[in-house]
């Protein structure tokens, strides 16, 4: 009979993923992958024998269960704007208020196999079509949804690279106050130019409404 695993899946997920947050796929060395998970190489080994890809790939079935959780009230809630908020609240939990690095972001860097590179992008083409599909639902056409998406993606992920580079999470944390602002009339987050915005467009009247709510 096999002994029980001392660390559930998730659990040992979450650990590795912090490992491969901070070195990225190619600089994550084994040895920095059991301890950090907090075992013995031979035991890490046993429960992932096809190795660092493998522990990656784990990792990101992780990541992509946490997004869709995060993902489901912006789509299912009937207040629009209270869906969208409580899925912010749920994606700064995956980077604790801005203070860990994007995993989509450092996995996939220099090094990363294809099948990582195609489940990153598998995981933020539904975090984008997600905050599209919430844009419509709060009155914007279309084209103007994905906009609203792209340009919320990028401030988001804006944030998450500079609190990174410079220990700073103001950024993500402003990102993640006006998601939605920023999905239910078109403007970006308080503090920031209009004029400066990268596709600024006039907001919707029905948007406005659906956000007002």
């Amino acid at each position: 009979m096999p002994r029980p695993q001392t660390v559930s899946d998730d659990e040992l997920f979450d650990r590795l993923a912090h490992v491969f947050r901070v070195a990225g796929f190619e600089g994550a060395s084994l040895g920095a992958l059991a301890e950090g998970a907090g075992l013995q190489r031979a035991s890490l080994y046993h429960r992932f024998p096809g190795g660092k890809v493998q522990m990656a790939e784990a990792v990101m079935g992780r990541v992509k269960g946490l997004f869709l959780r995060a993902l489901e009230p912006m789509g299912s809630d009937a207040d629009v704007a209270a869906g969208v908020a409580e899925s912010a609240r749920r994606i700064s939990e995956i980077y604790a208020d801005g203070e860990l690095p994007c995993v989509l972001d450092t996995l996939t860097l220099s090094g990363a196999p294809e099948s990582i590179r195609a489940r990153a992008a598998e995981i933020t083409t539904a975090w984008i079509d997600a905050m599209a599909g919430a844009a419509e639902r709060g009155g914007a056409d279309a084209d103007a949804a994905r906009l609203a998406a792209e340009d919320a993606f990028v401030r988001i992920e804006g944030g998450l690279v500079l609190a990174r580079l410079h220990g700073d999470p103001s950024a993500f944390r402003r990102a993640i106050a006006g998601l939605p602002r920023m999905l239910l009339t078109g403007q970006p987050p308080p503090g920031v130019d209009p004029g400066s915005a990268s596709g600024s467009r006039k907001p919707q009247a029905s948007a406005r409404s659906a956000a007002s709510r």
